[in-house]
């Protein structure tokens, strides 16, 4: 994973810090993690028609790569598609660089402090995320993970850059047994997450590009300061790990001005074009984790029998929270801002569908100006008057 240019981050010791601190999963037989893989990637297939039908959303199948990893290759899948997206910025970084004195060996020292910053984010996010679609995925992804005990993923046919699905087997073991629920119902609730997020962006074409385009839009308004540019890096790596997170974080205060609310990491830096490019963003992913949170449910218990004991429970470790160092983390980092994002955004997924049906909701995806804005997530028959009249 070396780089042939200066970087803003030493991604190699990225990588080798956040395999160093990565606590193990639980403890389990070769046999049984081989069983746990193969259902999960099964659950994965079958929740593309489970999700069609209750979402009404119609999406090409069978193409996405279906990634099962343990934590080392979570960490190794979100490496590369990070560096994807702060391409840009490096670029950036790197043009200011070349008529100042002594910026390599400064660089040089500053990419090795940032590459253990990142890589010890990364190892505490990596026993926290159950499962994600990666949007950002590279068209060629030679850093792929290859899946828990396997032999390579399965990649679309061309490998077209069309995003690719992990599922974390460690942490979904290990939230099935503390939680005490049927293990294969609780892999396929899990699955009909990440898969509503699949379809969402296979579904809705313009909708990767426009989530990609505010993403850029403000890496542009960075000033690259060396003070702020650590601090933004590590945010906006923990924005980039996204996906159904382990539960253990109670709350439900609205999230603030900054994308981790108080104490946020960004909140002292952001310029008002950012904060602007930020709400926006906090209202889309809002919506998609909403939405998703709301189908896997909504599925019914045809098909998660369980699904309501899996929900009580799941919400009710969420709610209880978890130790105080963890919590303290977790504030710092922004993950109680994500879990908001599940609740706010289901609570308005909800409130449309039952005011105008499935299909009056779907008008959401027609373009970017048919989403909600953030007030709308919060108000959402303020979106209704605006969309239905």
């Amino acid at each position: 994973m070396t780089s042939a240019s200066p970087d803003m981050v030493d991604w190699n010791l990225a990588v080798a810090t956040a395999t160093r601190l990565v606590r193990p999963g639980p403890e389990i037989t070769r046999e049984e993690a081989r069983e746990v893989v193969a259902e999960l990637r099964r659950h994965a297939r079958d929740s593309e028609q489970h999700v069609r039908s209750f979402t009404g959303l119609s999406s090409p199948g069978g193409g996405t790569p279906v990634l099962v990893v343990d934590r080392p290759g979570w960490v190794r899948a979100n490496v590369a598609g990070f560096r994807t997206v702060v391409q840009p910025l490096v670029a950036k970084l790197q043009a200011r660089r070349q008529n100042v004195p002594g910026a390599a060996l400064i660089g040089g020292v500053g990419e090795k402090v940032t590459g253990v910053e990142v890589g010890a984010l990364l190892a505490f996010l990596s026993s926290k995320v159950l499962g994600q679609y990666e949007t950002f995925a590279p068209a060629e992804a030679p850093d792929s993970p290859a899946p828990l005990f396997g032999g390579p993923g399965e990649r679309p046919a061309g490998g077209a850059a069309a995003g690719r699905l992990l599922l974390v087997a460690p942490n979904i073991v290990h939230v099935e047994r503390e939680l005490d629920v049927d293990p294969h119902d609780f892999r396929l609730w899990v699955c009909l997450h990440e898969e509503t997020h699949r379809t969402q962006f296979s579904a809705v074409p313009w909708l990767r590009d426009h989530v990609e385009s505010e993403i850029q839009a403000f890496l542009a308004e960075t000033d690259i300061d060396p003070a702020t540019l650590l601090e933004r890096l590590v945010e906006a790596a923990r924005g980039l790990a996204g996906g159904l997170p382990v539960p253990g974080l109670g709350g439900d205060r609205r999230p603030q001005e900054g994308p981790a609310g108080p104490g946020g990491l960004l909140e002292a830096v952001q310029t008002p074009a950012q904060r602007e490019i930020l709400s926006r963003l906090t209202a889309v992913m809002s919506l998609l984790e909403g939405h998703a949170d709301v189908v896997m449910d909504g599925v019914g218990p045809d098909v998660v029998p369980s699904v309501a004991e899996i929900r009580e429970k799941f919400q009710q470790r969420r709610d209880r929270g978890a130790g105080r160092l963890d919590v303290l983390l977790r504030r710092l980092l922004g993950l109680d801002a994500k879990l908001r994002q599940y609740q706010d955004g289901a609570a308005f997924v909800r409130a449309v569908v039952d005011r105008v049906g499935m299909d009056g909701f779907n008008r959401v995806w027609t373009s970017p100006n048919t989403l909600p804005t953030r007030d709308e997530i919060h108000d959402p028959a303020s979106w209704v008057a605006r969309m239905h009249g």
